[in-house]
């Protein structure tokens, strides 16, 4: 992906995630499987008024972490798909998982860092929400949160080819996906203890 660090990147970066977040939280919201699904403390009462685009670029705006946090969220948000399968992402829980996935990153990824009372003030919650929403997605994951320079760059290099082709692909996926739940890309079989080599993706639609 092009350097993150550069002022052109990052805004394109946070409004591919908001539409394919968007995309994904819809489709979810209408598929009957999920119509039972589990909830948890990231579901909300009612689907937040903010939209996930807005969200995210408060988010951006306010929490001053490093761009490579949200490269890192994102692997994290897709582990945590893979992982929970009875939470599938959706209106109601989104804007949450988005808060707390970028707040573990920054924590995990930056040296300097906001603590959770302030992240809570940035996502528009309670502290002791932000608390909870922490130790349930550090649960969810299973407490895999490193990342290797190998799955990194494939994600990045991933996320760049999505960007690219991304509007050319919608009218494709809007008749391709039709019955079924797009997932946030094509998911990577990681097995980072045993190796860095680089994982191949298998397709996940």
């Amino acid at each position: 992906m092009a350097d993150l660090e550069s002022p052109n990147v990052m805004p394109k970066l946070i409004t591919f995630l908001s539409t394919l977040l968007q995309r994904v939280s819809e489709s979810n919201d209408l598929n009957p499987l999920f119509q039972s699904q589990k909830i948890s403390v990231f579901h909300g009462l009612t689907r937040p008024s903010i939209s996930i685009q807005s969200y995210l670029e408060r988010i951006f705006k306010y929490a001053n972490c490093s761009p490579s946090c949200f490269v890192v969220a994102y692997i994290y948000l897709d582990r945590f798909a893979q992982r929970q399968p009875s939470l599938p992402i959706n209106s109601f829980n989104v804007h949450r998982l988005l808060i707390a996935s970028v707040m573990i990153s920054a924590k995990f990824m930056d040296d300097m860092y906001y603590n959770n009372a302030y992240y809570a003030k940035v996502g528009g919650i309670s502290t002791t929400e932000m608390n909870f929403l922490e130790v349930d997605f550090l649960f969810g994951l299973s407490f895999h949160l490193n990342v290797t320079p190998t799955t990194f760059h494939t994600y990045c290099s991933h996320l760049q080819r999505e960007m690219i082709l991304q509007p050319h692909l919608d009218l494709a996926e809007s008749s391709l996906n039709i019955g079924r739940s797009p997932k946030l890309h094509l998911c990577f079989n990681e097995d980072e203890a045993s190796s860095h080599q680089q994982q191949q993706p298998q397709l996940a639609v």
